[in-house]
């Protein structure tokens, strides 16, 4: 009789290699998202009087005490963990998400789990590779910010780095889990997205009620306890042990759910849905198939827009006189005032975010397509390009409305100059469309690499969120759809470089069609 671990060695192999990728570019964004803020603070605020100032201004600052967490400390590394620490933590979780719901329950959708189940593979071999797939990403991710930021002091750095694998890992057994619970891979990254949400809406809550971090509200957020580590700023090492619990105690749980259930199956069985009516088109059923993430997003989106919105008066306040805050803040939104400076950068931001979606978007037709579920469309009355447009719809469609109730979102939380910002919302979308348009010529044209999509979304997005704050060169800058945009609201519109923006899209797209027609399709 088999081990049930037997093969987990070749498995995590395999998925290392499969992840070769994915797992760098995550890894790197993350890790150079933390690198480079020690030196943005340090040139933000050079002198112990000026982040002292920044700590007395945060105590009172309630809505960007919700968006980054509280001061602990006025270090150059106790400032770095408090500005970045709450984003590295969820992208983590989303790394760590992603590489889980990939090697367990995508595996078992597609039907190639079971092939590999009938040689001498063990019954929870699979979940564990996965879940080292997981805790490889995040010991590398652990090891580069421990070594970037030694110089700020060596035990902050390593209770920093312990503390993003930590909720990383957290995150990876969650989804686990779920994987087992679900009997699609969409709806398991989504529910675990959801959980990441909801331990980030509770740290928020918590942190605009207390400026110490001791409500309970943050206490109950795996994102909360990164906070509460206190990174630089008499290190509470055992918190680290809440991490390391709760990893290990949903770790059980999913193996405990991993042994009750034959493969492929799941304990919340998919709903059928109807075979006529509304799927009765290759376009309805791309609808149903993406429909979830279409509205996740969107609901995102119009949180985020109404928390930057709310928190625009409040960046102003804080900025106040700081010379190189204000440069920074018009390096990313063009801008002279410093209002709408904010506004141009958080609409900019939100830009690169969708850029994902759009990526994520245009890669199902390739998932569709590796896992066989396209064959049986194809074989109907259905071409090609009728199966692909359905789509490509929900992808570059989803992405435009992405940005309007983004817009709405900030129209609600700011309240003032609601057509300006909305225009610079869609205004986004031009540069979204040129990386779906990468993505479906990737597909299209080399469709065993169309995962470097992401990648090509992931430098995007280092660019523009890392470059300004680095003042690298202009002609960097500009390798970015976005850095070609106008910067509203505020600024001039100039329609030539959103015009060939738009273009460019459209060529890029007619390639990844064209390809898609006179290529075999993918096994």
């Amino acid at each position: 009789m088999n081990s049930p671990l037997a093969g987990t060695g070749t498995l995590l192999r395999f998925a290392l290699r499969r992840d070769r990728v994915l797992i760098p570019v995550w890894v790197a964004v993350n890790a150079l998202m933390v690198l480079s803020m020690p030196n943005t603070l340090r040139t933000l605020y050079g002198t112990p009087a000026a982040r002292a100032d920044l700590m007395h201004q945060m105590a009172g600052n309630t809505s960007l005490r919700a968006m980054v967490g509280p001061v602990f400390g006025d270090s150059l590394g106790a400032l770095t963990a408090w500005r970045v620490g709450v984003y590295a933590g969820a992208l983590a979780a989303v790394t760590s998400l992603l590489v889980v719901v990939r090697h367990t329950r995508d595996e078992e959708e597609s039907g190639r789990q079971e092939l590999v189940s009938s040689g001498t593979v063990g019954r929870r071999a699979p979940l564990t590779a996965a879940l080292l797939t997981a805790a490889v990403a995040n010991a590398a991710l652990c090891v580069l910010v421990v070594a970037g930021l030694a110089g700020q002091g060596a035990p902050g750095a390593l209770a920093f780095g312990l503390g993003v694998a930590g909720v990383g890992m957290v995150f990876a057994t969650t989804a686990a889990i779920v994987a087992q619970l679900t009997e699609s891979a969409r709806l398991a990254r989504g529910l675990t997205a959801a959980v990441l949400g909801a331990a980030f809406v509770l740290r928020a809550a918590g942190d605009s009620a207390a400026d110490d971090g001791s409500s309970v509200l943050t206490w109950l957020s795996p994102l909360g306890w990164l906070e509460d580590l206190r990174a630089f700023a008499a290190e509470r090492w055992w918190v680290l042990l809440l991490f390391a619990a709760a990893a290990a105690l949903q770790g059980l749980v999913a193996y405990a759910l991993a042994g009750r259930r034959d493969i492929g199956m799941s304990f919340l069985p998919t709903r059928p849905g109807p075979a006529t009516g509304r799927l009765g088109t290759a376009g309805a059923l791309a609808w149903r198939l993406q429909r979830g993430s279409v509205l996740g997003w969107s609901i995102g989106f119009f949180v985020a827009g109404v928390v930057y919105g709310g928190m625009t008066d409040g960046a102003a306040k804080l900025v106040g006189d700081n010379a190189k805050a204000r440069e920074i803040f018009q390096r990313m939104g063009g801008q002279s005032g410093l209002t709408d400076a904010f506004l141009a950068a958080m609409v900019g931001m939100l830009g690169l975010v969708a850029a994902l979606y759009v990526a994520s978007s245009v890669l199902r037709l390739s998932g569709e397509e590796t896992s066989g579920r396209a064959e049986p469309v194809l074989a109907a009355a259905v071409g090609r390009l009728r199966w692909a447009a359905g789509h490509l719809l929900i992808a570059f469609g989803g992405s435009a409305l992405l940005m309007l109730v983004a817009g709405l979102g900030f129209a609600v939380g700011y309240g003032r100059q609601t057509g300006p910002v909305l225009g610079a919302c869609l205004l986004q979308v031009a540069g979204v469309w040129v990386i779906g348009g990468v993505a479906v010529l990737l597909l299209g044209v080399l469709p065993r690499g169309a995962v470097a999509a992401w990648g090509v979304a992931g430098a995007v997005l280092l660019i523009g969120w890392i470059g300004p704050a680095l003042n690298v060169p202009r002609a960097v800058l500009d390798l970015s759809p976005f850095g070609h945009l106008p910067k509203l609201p505020g600024g001039g519109m100039e329609w030539g470089p959103v015009l060939a923006l738009l273009g460019l899209a459209v060529v890029l797209v007619a390639g990844g069609l064209a390809g898609v027609r006179r290529r075999d399709l993918a096994g």
